[in-house]
């Protein structure tokens, strides 16, 4: 029986964890369903692997920007540059940008200042942004929102696990939500509580891989594939069953990324 489809809209690909085995790792979320799958680029200098990653593999798109935990230790990204990416065909979302003040609240400035560089080119390429957000969901919550009255944008809240406030500024915004491993983390009630308030038709899967592996892999090296554990708790928690959970979320995909739905359709 084939497995429904499901997209990873969230991985690391070019890390160093996936060195010598990265089309086995591809032929392996072939396997499990996973037939597409976003390699988040988070420093510009890792721009040319990234890009090739995607070339080498029809299965794999990429996006990129300047993670908010480097903003410190590298030049700031101009939006102009964000732009000149996005030229790529298989380039279809601006970061992974955001706030993250649990390790570098030191840099709170200079990442709030990035952060909305990545908004406008944004909103000037019509992309996604992809927010990565930790223990800053008040600032993060006020510029989002700032921001959207400036001009609207689409958005995704990649690997969500802050507030039920953060989510629901996200929601009203009609941004999206992704659910990582982390939701099927057994303490994550909580968690899952925020998802299953949200409407299915915002709700995205990703793995954020090589880390936060889902059971039975927690502990491990996370990779593409198992976005379909994910998922499967992902449809528990929605309440419906898991060929319903894995075509709403790759309609939500193709409407977010609609760059990629695009290059799909043409292929």
């Amino acid at each position: 029986m084939t497995e429904p489809q499901i997209t990873d809209s969230h991985c690391h690909l070019d890390f160093p964890d996936f060195d010598g085995e990265r089309d086995a790792v591809i032929e392996r979320a072939l396997t499990a369903g996973v037939t597409r799958m976003v390699s988040i680029c988070t420093k510009m200098k890792n721009v040319p692997q990234v890009r090739q990653i995607a070339e080498d593999h029809a299965q794999v798109f990429w996006a990129g920007g300047l993670h908010p935990m480097s903003v410190a230790e590298h030049p700031p990204v101009s939006a102009e540059e964000l732009i000149a990416l996005a030229q790529h065909p298989k380039f279809v979302g601006i970061g992974e940008t955001g706030l993250d003040y649990h390790y570098t609240a030191e840099s709170a400035e200079a990442q709030q200042a990035s952060l909305r560089t990545h908004i406008a080119a944004a909103r000037e390429t019509g992309l996604p942004l992809i927010i990565h957000a930790r223990a800053a969901d008040e600032d993060m919550a006020r510029i989002l929102t700032e921001e959207h009255r400036n001009g609207a944008y689409s958005c995704v809240m990649h690997c969500f696990s802050s507030s039920a406030e953060l989510a629901k500024a996200a929601l009203d915004l009609d941004f999206y939500l992704s659910m990582s491993g982390i939701a099927a983390f057994p303490k994550s009630a909580e968690l899952r509580g925020i998802f299953a308030a949200a409407p299915l038709e915002r709700i995205l899967v990703e793995t954020d891989s090589p880390y936060l592996a889902p059971p039975p892999h927690r502990g491990k090296r996370n990779e593409p594939a198992f976005t379909a554990h994910t998922a499967r708790k992902g449809a528990e928690t929605m309440g419906v069953d898991y060929e319903t959970f894995a075509r709403a979320t790759q309609e939500n995909f193709d409407r977010l990324f609609w760059k990629a739905a695009e290059w799909r359709a043409a292929a």
